[in-house]
């Protein structure tokens, strides 16, 4: 087979290179031509150099291109892939440190409270443009796998605003699996079938089976305060566990920001993460990581370079969805995942509108979804607060409407928690004006904005947050690399 795939944030170099050689796993696809688009040309260099290497190691006939014009790599493509980040590692630092002067203390900052709901500001109106150049100049029937977070935010506003045909891609339920197959000592996640469903980051185990037999909250607990490490790391989604009833997809740091109830007080935030790892809490966790993840591959661009020489070996293909949805669409090959899509019934109790993560099916006919799923109401309501939150955002980001921005980041969960309305509005001002260069669609709102921060009356303060951690340096991450390998 040979069709054009184009990966737009292609820059994104450790996930680019793990759709690349997925994709390449499938014996019908070794003849693709993959378009790489990003506004880096350093970055998109670097990437290229590694898939190249990855054609040649293989004696491969695919085909790579690369180029800073986007709309050239979307012509003609049968699937659009994104993974963009839009304002960078530079946006994301004011995601996290903006809201922290008010007292707001996220882990990751990338789905909804203050940072994720900004993060949606900035990347609707290139989703837009995106959506723009694949009803223009893709090829027809074209589809949009979207990669990119916000995830519910980001795939909204291609379906309603960019009328394109989209599908939001996650492995929050795969990660998910995996850790309940472990702790219920099974010897493969395939031995474990389950139903999850909610919405991206807010997922519920609603149906478990190992083996056939049917898995219950009392014997899920007991399984995961027995071991040794989920125990203290996941201490937070044990305890939604015990209160709802089912076990949440996220991790413990991303499900604390979701809700009102785990990060509300340093003291708390204290009590519910772990450190072992900045998944598990840490405030601006993810920054960070990624800051060391960029400065590292920077750095050691010849040892990446050096291992894109390796066979592709298809049984270390990936568990994310995309080679998987791509092998089904062309080949009929049937595929079971979990996806996100406009919800249109098959979540009963939650609204049409909204975007859901929910199983489906994939086959030459296309994402097929399981209707007629109930969720167990603690965890609809819960979803109905981010899916209020999360609407309201798309909207005031297509319009521009810095008003109905202040009250979607009102409603927030977490913001709610912490913030007084006076404090939400003059921090929803400091952030556009830190982002305008992101924010075209507040341009007009935003010399308003400066003006009221000049008079500013609401108290804010320097504050790193409950549970910050420095950035590394390449020195500090070599040694730490280098005390795993010793440790086997």
């Amino acid at each position: 087979m040979s069709f054009k795939i184009a990966i737009i944030g292609a820059g994104s170099v450790g996930f680019t290179k793990k759709l690349f050689t997925d994709i390449l796993c499938v014996p019908e696809f070794q003849d693709v031509e993959f378009a790489l688009t990003d506004i880096s040309e350093h970055n998109l260099g670097m990437i290229r150099e590694i898939l190249e290497q990855i054609v040649k190691a293989n004696n491969l006939p695919a085909r790579v291109t690369a180029t800073t014009d986007r709309r050239r790599a979307i012509e003609g493509a049968r699937y659009i892939i994104s993974c963009v980040r839009v304002g960078g590692l530079e946006a994301y630092r004011d995601d996290i440190a903006i809201p922290l002067r008010y007292g707001i203390d996220q882990c990751v900052g990338d789905t909804i409270c203050a940072g994720g709901i900004l993060y949606g500001q900035r990347n609707i109106p290139v989703i837009l443009d995106f959506c723009r150049d694949i009803r223009e100049v893709a090829a027809p029937g074209a589809k949009f796998l979207n990669y990119a977070n916000p995830m519910a935010m980001n795939t909204w506003a291609a379906i309603e605003y960019g009328k394109v045909d989209t599908i939001g891609l996650c492995h929050g339920v795969q990660h998910g699996a995996e850790q309940i197959a472990e702790v219920l000592g099974a010897s493969s996640v395939k031995e474990l079938d389950y139903v999850c469903s909610g919405i991206n980051h807010q997922t519920w185990f609603i149906d478990l089976r190992l083996n056939g037999r049917k898995i219950g909250k009392d014997e899920l607990i007991a399984a995961f305060e027995a071991h040794p490490v989920y125990s203290q790391q996941e201490k937070l989604r044990i305890d939604v566990l015990k209160r709802f009833g089912v076990y949440s997809t996220e991790s413990n740091g991303h499900l604390s920001e979701y809700l009102p109830w785990y990060r509300k007080r340093p003291d708390e935030i204290i009590r519910w993460i772990d450190m072992s790892d900045w998944i598990h809490g840490e405030t601006g966790g993810y920054l960070r990581h990624s800051t060391e993840t960029r400065n590292w591959f920077e750095t050691e661009f010849p040892q990446f370079l050096e291992q894109a020489k390796q066979p592709i070996d298809p049984a270390r293909r990936s568990n994310e969805h995309a080679s998987h949805i791509l092998e089904a669409l062309e080949t009929g090959r049937i595929y079971r995942g979990h996806f996100n899509v406009r919800n249109s019934g098959v979540i009963t109790n939650l609204p049409a509108d909204a975007i859901i993560e929910s199983p489906g099916f994939v086959d030459r006919f296309g994402i097929n979804m399981v209707s007629g799923i109930t969720l167990p109401e603690a965890c609809a309501a819960t979803c109905m607060a981010s899916i209020n939150v999360q609407r309201m955002a798309v909207h005031a980001a297509i319009a521009g409407d810095i008003d109905l921005l202040k009250l979607a980041v009102l409603h927030d969960p977490l913001v709610g928690a912490v913030a007084t309305p006076e404090e939400v509005w003059q921090m929803v001002d400091e952030m556009v004006v830190a982002q305008a260069r992101w924010l075209p669609q507040y341009a007009d709102a935003i010399p308003a904005a400066r003006d009221r921060l000049k008079q500013a009356k609401v108290k804010t303060r320097d504050w790193a947050g409950a549970a910050r951690r420095q950035v590394r340096s390449i020195e500090e991450l070599r040694a730490e690399k280098a005390g795993m390998k010793a440790a086997g």
